[in-house]
């Protein structure tokens, strides 16, 4: 459960959704969150941490639409979001969820079928799906798996898939849940180098993640839900935060304590930003 909150949102900037003062519970159950004040600014990459059972599912949720909140208020652009048809069309043109197992979202015989369903259904003309369809699969690099039925589809495919049909939505700001569980490290890297394509034509990209690792490496920022309440904040402060990663049941990332060491052996200055990869490591490791 979340308690009191601690956030921050995108400067001066009006973020493009937010949960003001939201809270929620199940049926018959305690309160899953509580008070939380949750920004998503433009043009930046968030990491979204905490332990199973946390509400990390429940938030993302509440962001896109698909819960209502018990308390507080949904905002997109600074302006509260309907739940009548015309809301939850203009939320959801702008913010999309993709859910953690793909078999969760692919209906349909193939996946340009699957793609091409929430456009469709936007009732936009048959070119302008088509396009659509054409131009989330090219961004997924799965432009020839447009025919193939979906059952046929390996894991990772299927992941790609799924995002495919978010992606034909235009949302500006595109939600993940644990988008990597389940991939091979090759799987892994090809998903990651596919939304950083997608973050530099403009989404925003928040992704659920109990990957300190991939959130170091790959985020702007971070948010952690903990017994205490929700943390924002730019990731590499945050996941320095010992105290907080205790309470939110999460690992010191690898890389903060190869920061530690260097910095201990003199071998990385002040102010300047540690490894994040084995790769950058290497750079201290091998000498020149």
């Amino acid at each position: 459960m979340s308690g009191s909150v601690d956030a921050s949102g995108g400067g001066g900037a009006v973020p493009l959704v937010e949960l003001a003062g939201a809270g929620f519970s199940y049926p018959d159950g305690p309160p899953v969150l509580r008070g939380v004040d949750f920004a998503v600014p433009a043009g930046r990459s968030l990491a979204l941490l905490g332990r199973n059972g946390s509400g990390k599912t429940t938030l993302m949720r509440l962001l896109s639409g698909g819960l209502r909140c018990g308390e507080g208020r949904l905002l997109l652009d600074g302006e509260p979001v309907g739940h009548g048809r015309a809301g939850l069309t203009r939320l959801r043109t702008t913010v999309q969820l993709v859910v953690q197992d793909p078999d969760d979202q692919l209906f349909a015989a193939s996946v340009g079928q699957d793609v091409s369903f929430g456009p469709m259904n936007l009732g936009l003309p048959e070119p302008e799906v088509r396009a659509r369809v054409a131009e989330a699969l090219d961004a997924l690099d799965i432009s020839a798996l447009e025919d193939r039925p979906t059952h046929l589809l390996s894991y990772g495919q299927r992941k790609r898939a799924a995002i495919a049909g978010a992606v034909a939505m235009r949302p500006r700001v595109l939600i993940l849940d644990e988008p990597t569980a389940g991939l091979d490290p090759h799987g892994q890297e090809r998903l990651l180098a596919v939304l950083e394509r997608l973050r530099e034509s403009g989404t925003t990209v928040v992704m659920a993640t109990h990957d300190v690792d991939l959130a170091l490496r790959w985020a702007d920022d971070a948010a952690v839900l903990s017994p205490a309440g929700l943390r924002t904040g730019p990731v590499a402060e945050l996941l320095a935060d010992r105290e907080l990663l205790d309470a939110a049941r999460l690992r010191r990332p690898w890389a903060m304590a190869a920061e530690e060491v260097l910095r201990a052996h003199g071998l990385l200055e002040a102010g300047r930003p540690g490894p994040r990869t084995p790769e950058e490591l290497d750079r201290w490791a091998v000498p020149a």
